[in-house]
C-alpha cells in the first residue's frame, strides 16, 4: 500500500491499494471515532460497491444512513445540495458525526461541500472510485456544486478526514471514464513532472505508481498554496477552456474529455504565440491519441471566451491562464479579458 499524507488546514493521509473497500469500515474507525455517518454514492457505484462499504462501516461500529442520487454532472446541483441538507437534518446528524463519500467526482464535490457547510462543517472521508477522483477530485479540499451559468461556481476548501483509494474498482471503470481520468494525469506530466510524461510512454505503467505520484503532486502544490491564490492554479491546466466546452456542451462532453481538449488548445495557442516549441505540442497529442482522448471541438473561439468570463479565476478585468512553456513545465500568466480572443484565436490557426 502507498500512503502519502497531505499537511494542509487538516492533516490526513491518502491511502492507495487493492482492496480498500472491504477495509474501509476499520481504516475509518482508525481515524474518527465511530458515530452515524451518511455514505452518499450515485445509483451506479451503488449497484456496484454500495452495500460492501455500508456492510464494512456497520461491522466497525458505525450507524449508516444513505443518500443515493443518479450519476451524471446534472446531480451536482444546488438542488441536490439543499435535499442532502435536509437528510442531513432529518437523519440528525450532528458535528461529531461523519459524511463518506462513495464514487466520483460529483459524489466527491457535492458531499465535501455538504461537509463544509452543514452545521458550519462536519468531518467527511472520501472514497473515490474513478481514475479521476483518485488523482485529482477527492485530494486537496476544493468541495462545489454547478450553477447555470457555470461549473463549481458555487463551493468551499474543506479538506477531508481521509482519502481511500482502492484501485480495485478501477477494474470495472468503462473505458472512456478510465480515459477522463487520464487526461487529468497527463495534466500532472505536463505542468510540472516529466519523469511522470516518460512513464506514460510505457506501454503498461503501474496504476498504483501513476496514482501515487499525482498525488503526491497535488499535496506538495496544496501544501503550499491550499487557498488557490498561486501556483496552485496551476492544477487548472486546460480547465479554463475546459469548463467552457463543458458548458456549451450542457455537459454532454465529459469533464476529461474537455480536459484534453483544453490542453491543446491553449498549447496551441502558446505554440502560435512563440511561448511554446511545437515539440511539446506534438507529444502531448501523442499521449492523448495513446490514451483514446479527444483532442478538437466543435465549439468556436468565440464561445469559448464567453464562457471564460464566468471563470473562477478571473479577477476583476483579468484572468490567469497556465500556459505550457516546454515540456514538462507551465507558467501562469495573467491578462486581460479584451486579450483573451486574440490569444486563444491563435488555436484555430495553424501552427
Amino acid at each position: 500500500m502507498k500512503t502519502v499524507t497531505v499537511k494542509a488546514s487538516k492533516q490526513y493521509d491518502v491511502l492507495i491499494a487493492k482492496g480498500l473497500l472491504q477495509q474501509a469500515g476499520e481504516r475509518i474507525a482508525a481515524v474518527h471515532k465511530c458515530c452515524s455517518c451518511m455514505l452518499v454514492s450515485d445509483e451506479t457505484v451503488w449497484a456496484l460497491y454500495g452495500e460492501r462499504v455500508k456492510n464494512s462501516l456497520e461491522n466497525s461500529g458505525f450507524t449508516v444512513h444513505t443518500f443515493i442520487i443518479k450519476p451524471g454532472e446534472a446531480s451536482k446541483s444546488t438542488d441536490n445540495l439543499i435535499l442532502l441538507w435536509e437528510t442531513l437534518a432529518e437523519k440528525q446528524i450532528t458535528r461529531s458525526d461523519l459524511l463518506v463519500a462513495l464514487g466520483g467526482g460529483v459524489v466527491g464535490d457535492l458531499t465535501g461541500f455538504a461537509a463544509a457547510t452543514f452545521l458550519r462543517g462536519i468531518d467527511y472521508v472520501q472514497i473515490p472510485t474513478t481514475l479521476l477522483a483518485m488523482v485529482d477530485s477527492s485530494v486537496g479540499g476544493k468541495t462545489a456544486v454547478d450553477l447555470a451559468h457555470g461549473k463549481n461556481l458555487a463551493g468551499a476548501f474543506y479538506q477531508p478526514h481521509l482519502v481511500l483509494c482502492d484501485t480495485d474498482t478501477l477494474q470495472t471503470l468503462p473505458d472512456s471514464i478510465f480515459a477522463d481520468g487520464m487526461a487529468e494525469v497527463i495534466k500532472y506530466g505536463f505542468i510540472n513532472r516529466p519523469a511522470l510524461l516518460q512513464m506514460l510512454k510505457n506501454t503498461n505503467p503501474p496504476i498504483e505508481d501513476i496514482i501515487a505520484l499525482c498525488v503526491e503532486d497535488k499535496k506538495e502544490i496544496v501544501e503550499a498554496d491550499e487557498r488557490d491564490n498561486g501556483c496552485r492554479q496551476l492544477l487548472n491546466l486546460g480547465h479554463t477552456l475546459a469548463h467552457g466546452i463543458e458548458l456549451n456542451s450542457d455537459y454532454t462532453v465529459s469533464h476529461g474529455s474537455a480536459v484534453a481538449i483544453g490542453m491543446v488548445l491553449i498549447t496551441k495557442a502558446a505554440v502560435k504565440a512563440g511561448l511554446c516549441r511545437r515539440d511539446t505540442l506534438d507529444i502531448l497529442l501523442a499521449l492523448l491519441k495513446k490514451y483514446n482522448l479527444p483532442t478538437d471541438t466543435e465549439f468556436t473561439c468565440e464561445q469559448l471566451c464567453e464562457a471564460a468570463l464566468e471563470d473562477k479565476k478571473r479577477k476583476g478585468g483579468f484572468i490567469t491562464l497556465v500556459i505550457p512553456v516546454e515540456t514538462g513545465k507551465s507558467e501562469l500568466q495573467k491578462r486581460r479579458i479584451d486579450e483573451l480572443p486574440n490569444f486563444i484565436g491563435g488555436a484555430w490557426e495553424e501552427v
